[in-house]
This record gives structure tokens, C-alpha cells and sequence, in this order.
């Protein structure tokens, strides 16, 4: 975990004045927040609570969209920290370069592991055994029995070994897969063994009966499931995407899952909402939720006890944590 001391990013044009913080939920429902700081409730309203200038640590409104994640940005010329409440930073990424030398973002690690590996462990189960099948089938009244596939005995792959990685492994331990094989963006070693890096996926591939993305999305992850990626893929074999629609070539997916060849298991998609009469709505073999994996009731009690943690360590002058990026 990185940290950075927030201290050393001080205005000190202006020592002795109040920092304002901007929050998304009241500061009285938040537990253990700490005093002598201003705080101003903003989830996204047309009117700022504040003048932007004043703000020294901003907490981006969750789910909002990057237009609004964004929009205060401009005018926060002496914010010191930025903190997300997602585990990516992608919806702020275009306007970082809006913000002062020095400034600190920070994710929302800790926040959203335990209801993303549900998710996908959700989405796993449900495409193999044939759920949504049975959904369609409880509609007509049909009785559609027969055999299905079963996740013990299958490999699987998982690209994106971060903490949410980590998370869907702990709920895969249990169901006797033959493997679970760990990818990041460079190898390393773990307790519970190799992490390969990115450029090892064409070895890997051939061998996965499930992929799954959990990976953030950047630069060198955008589109990194494309055609490529995809004919690489076992015949038969499970896409599924906890991590950002724009880590999939939506065409490319398509392709395959209009062939037949392959399925898919989706909380996000490209373009996002995924619009009415979009082809990927209608494909066979894929199951579809709307961008859900960190959206449940895991996620405000979570929420608070992080900003309550950064927000005393900024209050005291310590370094706060999850640092992902510093603004030079």
C-alpha cells in the first residue's frame, strides 16, 4: 500500500486557514471523522456548497459519472487530495492535469473486494450451471433439466491480480477448481504462488475454461481483450468482466459470442449503460448485469470507515493511503 505524506503538499500561502473537504455523504452519518476541518456535503448538484478554491481534499461523488466526478476539478486550484470511491480512476484520469503540483489521488482499496468477488462468483456460477435458462424457462413454465457445467474441476484465469484478484481467489478456493492462474500487469510471487505478467496471456489462454477481467483500465489494458485475446481463447470457454467495459473490444466479443464459440459473463460493458437495441443485449451466451459488483450493502459502511481513516490522517499531517497517483 502507498503512502504519501499529505503534509507535504500544504498551501502554506495560507497556514492558518480551515481546509474545506468536500463530502458525498453528511458528515454526521460518518463516524470517527475527525475535527478542525470544514466540512461541505456535494453529491453532484448543479450548485458547488462551496467555492471549489477553498477545497483541500475532495471525495468524488460515487457513481455519478465522469462529467460530474470531473466538474469541480477546474476550480480547485489548492486541493491537496482527491479520493476516489472506486477502485479505479478512470472517470477522473482526463482531468488530472487540471490539478496543482503535488496533489495526491487516491482509490478506494478496501471498499469494494468483498462485493466484486461476489459478483463474479455470481457470474461465474450462474453462466455455467445455465441460471439465466432457467429464469427464461420459469417465465414459459418449461421444465429444462438435463446436465450443465460444473466450476470444480476447471481452470481458471484470473487477469487483473490486485486486491480484488486476491478477493475472487479467496471465493474460488472452496469449489475445487484444477487451478486458478494469476495475471498482473508484471510477474511476481505470492503466498499462494506465481503471478505471470500481461505478456504471458498467449501461453495461458489455451489452457482456461473461465477468464476473468478484474483488471483497472489504462492505457496498456484498454481493448486487451480483442481479437486476438479472444481466438486464443478453448473453444467453449467463459469471459467475465468485473473490470471496465473498455477493457473488451465489445466488436470482437461479439464475433465470438454470435459464433457460438465462446461466453460471456458481463457487469460492464463498451459503450456504458449499454444502450436500448444494442446488439450485445440480444447475443446468445452472454448474462448481462448493470455495473453492480461494488454496488451493494457492503459498500457505505466501507465507504465511511475509509474516509474516516484518510481524513484523520490528512487532519493530523500523516500520509494518507492508496495512493495511485502524484501530480508532478
Amino acid at each position: 500500500m502507498t503512502s504519501t505524506n499529505a503534509s507535504d503538499v500544504t498551501n502554506t500561502s495560507d497556514v492558518t486557514k480551515t481546509p474545506d473537504v468536500w463530502l458525498p455523504f453528511p458528515a454526521d452519518e460518518i463516524d470517527g471523522l475527525p475535527e478542525g476541518l470544514n466540512y461541505r456535503l456535494w453529491d453532484g448538484e448543479p450548485d458547488y456548497p462551496a467555492d471549489p478554491a477553498d477545497c483541500a481534499f475532495y471525495v468524488v461523488p460515487y457513481m455519478k459519472g465522469a462529467e460530474v466526478a470531473v466538474r469541480p476539478l477546474a476550480g480547485m486550484a489548492d486541493v491537496q487530495v482527491v479520493q476516489t470511491l472506486s477502485a479505479g480512476i478512470d472517470h477522473v484520469e482526463p482531468a488530472l492535469g487540471l490539478l496543482p503540483a503535488g496533489a495526491l489521488v487516491c482509490n478506494a482499496k478496501g471498499v469494494h473486494e468483498a462485493s466484486t468477488a461476489e459478483l463474479a462468483l455470481t457470474l461465474i456460477l450462474a453462466s455455467l450451471r445455465g441460471v439465466p435458462g432457467f429464469v427464461h424457462g420459469q417465465d414459459k413454465e418449461e421444465w429444462r433439466s438435463g446436465f450443465y457445467p460444473a466450476l470444480a474441476d476447471k481452470s481458471v484465469l484470473i487477469v487483473g491480480y490486485g486486491s480484488i484478484g486476491a478477493a475472487i481467489e479467496d471465493r474460488l478456493a472452496p469449489f475445487e477448481c484444477a487451478r486458478v492462474v494469476r495475471v498482473a500487469r508484471s510477474a511476481r510471487a505470492t503466498a499462494r504462488g506465481p503471478v505471470h505478467a500481461l505478456d504471458d496471456l498467449p501461453a495461458l489462454l489455451p489452457d482456461a475454461d473461465v477468464v476473468v477481467l478484474s483488471t483497472p483500465l489504462s492505457p496498456s489494458t484498454r481493448r486487451l481483450v480483442g481479437a486476438g485475446f479472444l481466438a486464443a481463447m478453448r473453444d467453449g470457454a467463459l469471459l467475465v468482466n468485473v473490470a471496465r467495459g473498455g477493457v473488451v473490444d465489445t466488436e470482437s466479443l461479439l464475433l465470438e459470442l454470435e459464433s457460438g464459440r465462446l461466453r460471456a459473463a458481463l457487469d460492464v460493458t463498451d459503450p456504458e449503460p449499454l444502450p436500448a437495441g444494442h446488439p450485445l443485449w440480444h447475443a446468445p451466451n452472454v448474462l448481462i448485469t448493470p455495473h453492480v459488483g461494488g454496488s451493494t450493502s457492503a459498500f457505505l459502511p466501507r465507504a465511511k470507515r475509509l474516509l474516516a481513516g484518510q481524513l484523520s490522517r490528512f487532519a493530523a499531517g500523516e500520509p494518507v493511503e492508496n495512493v495511485v497517483r502524484t501530480i508532478g
